[in-house]
């Protein structure tokens, strides 16, 4: 058994009342990584309801659910992200399991929560053992304990082939990724579009790969807002990166597209279907698009990098003043 599922059973287990709610603590890019997991479970879950907070708020603002019935799943790359743990640590108090995800053997969120999860990192293609393949993972084992996943079977088969998928996928873009960074290193604005459960890695491309890693101002944007005011902005000099997911909001992705094509003209389109997503069943295909969009676009950042000769780990403030 899979530790996933060994942790997965666990918590059932030892649940003192029926688990009915599950909520996803993080911060940055760890809590970009939650958005998929949270997403699938508003959408297929009949019975468990589900939450995506940031720590600071989680323990400034928190679920008046929060108790015994509850799980609180908590992710920190570094492990020592003082506000998770606070969060873990209110959670406890309130009589939540929690379970903590990092990277990091010696970190204070292990002893924090009541289950740990100690990833690995590092190598983009098995991207089934990065964080947001597993607390998806997790939450689906979970979600088929106490309910029941019609769509189960697939999920399992999903993850085996989303491995294979993104390496082909990452070689599919080398080239594309370094003509895109040629062509727009000197942008100081990006607008980055998606839809459905690649929301997520939309919000952390803009947040995380660049504005904190390459300090450029970006704006995530949900297709199905897009026409709902950004639109406005489009010209031929603003630059857009449009990716196309696969599943049931794709026609939202498309409609933006059809718009861009005969108004914008700086336009990256990255889609998951010719990536070759298509190959998992299309009853969860949708739930794999930000785990493939998550390694492709880590290419385009990296190469936007290099063109701008601007490292991936450089940073202004973060680490370096108080705030």
């Amino acid at each position: 058994m899979k530790i996933e599922e060994t942790i997965a059973q666990n918590i059932v287990d030892n649940s003192e009342k029926k688990l009915k709610e599950i909520y996803f603590v993080a911060c940055g890019g760890s809590l970009v990584d939650m958005y998929v997991a949270n997403y699938l479970l508003e959408h297929e879950s009949l019975t468990l309801t589900s939450g995506w907070f940031t720590s600071n708020e989680f323990v400034k603002f928190p679920p008046k659910r929060l108790g015994k019935q509850s799980l609180v799943i908590l992710c920190s790359h570094s492990g020592n992200t003082l506000e998770t743990i606070n969060a873990g640590k209110m959670a406890k108090k309130a009589g939540a399991q929690t379970v903590g995800f990092t990277f990091n053997e010696k970190a204070d969120l292990l002893e924090t929560a009541d289950y740990s999860y100690i990833y690995d990192w590092g190598n983009e293609r098995e991207v089934s053992n990065n964080p947001m393949a597993l607390i998806m993972t997790l939450t689906v084992e979970v979600f088929e304990r106490i309910e029941g996943y019609n769509n189960y079977s697939n999920f399992k088969e999903g993850l085996e082939r989303i491995d294979t998928i993104v390496a082909h996928a990452e070689d599919l873009v080398q080239q594309r990724a370094k003509a895109f960074a040629n062509a727009r290193a000197g942008e100081k604005i990006f607008n980055v579009i998606g839809s459905g459960a690649t929301f997520g890695q939309i919000y952390g491309f803009a947040i995380c790969s660049l504005m904190e890693m390459q300090w450029l101002n970006a704006v995530p944007i949900n297709s199905a807002e897009f026409f709902h005011g950004p639109f406005e902005v489009t010209d031929k000099e603003l630059p857009f990166i449009l990716t196309l997911s696969i599943g049931r909001t794709r026609s939202l992705d498309e409609r933006v597209k059809k718009f861009l094509d005969r108004y914008a003209q700086k336009i990256e389109v990255i889609d998951a279907k010719e990536l070759g997503l298509d190959l998992i069943d299309e009853s969860v295909a949708e739930y794999f698009n930000p785990v493939l969009f998550y390694s492709v676009l880590s290419q385009y950042r990296k190469a936007l990098a290099n063109v701008r000769q601007h490292p991936l780990d450089v940073r202004r403030y973060m680490g370096k003043v108080k705030y």
